[in-house]
């Protein structure tokens, strides 16, 4: 049996969960029904949104914000870093703008979070 504690952050109610894994998975300490689908979620496959920055070209700013569309599996964050530190992006780049499709192999697409103007 295996006892996991972790905060709920689903609701501004922030619960204290405890997770008991045996044959099954128990859920403790929630308040509401998201708290549950949210220990188990993050127990059986935790994924969060990638908010990072690649290198921009022609440009004032050096760097572009970029973020994740959606969740990527906690495991790949890291390995989906790494790639966009070799990435480079031609101003001019409008917020919203894909700048990555289908981050390996995720369904993820990674986007511009703000618009970036050409040097003149």
């Amino acid at each position: 049996m295996e006892k996991i504690n972790l905060i709920c952050i689903e609701c501004p109610m922030g619960c204290n969960l405890e997770v008991i894994k045996h044959k099954d998975i128990e859920v403790k300490g929630n308040k509401c029904k998201r708290g549950k689908d949210y220990a188990l979620k993050e127990i059986e496959n935790p994924k969060r949104v990638l908010t990072t920055t690649v290198i921009l070209k022609n440009s004032y700013l050096k760097r572009l914000p970029v973020r994740s569309e959606g969740e990527i599996p906690k495991s790949l964050l890291f390995e989906c870093i790494d790639y966009l530190n070799k990435i480079e992006v031609e101003a001019p780049v409008k917020m919203g703008q894909v700048i990555v499709e289908n981050i390996l192999n995720t369904g993820i697409n990674i986007i511009a979070s703000r618009s970036a103007e050409k040097l003149p």
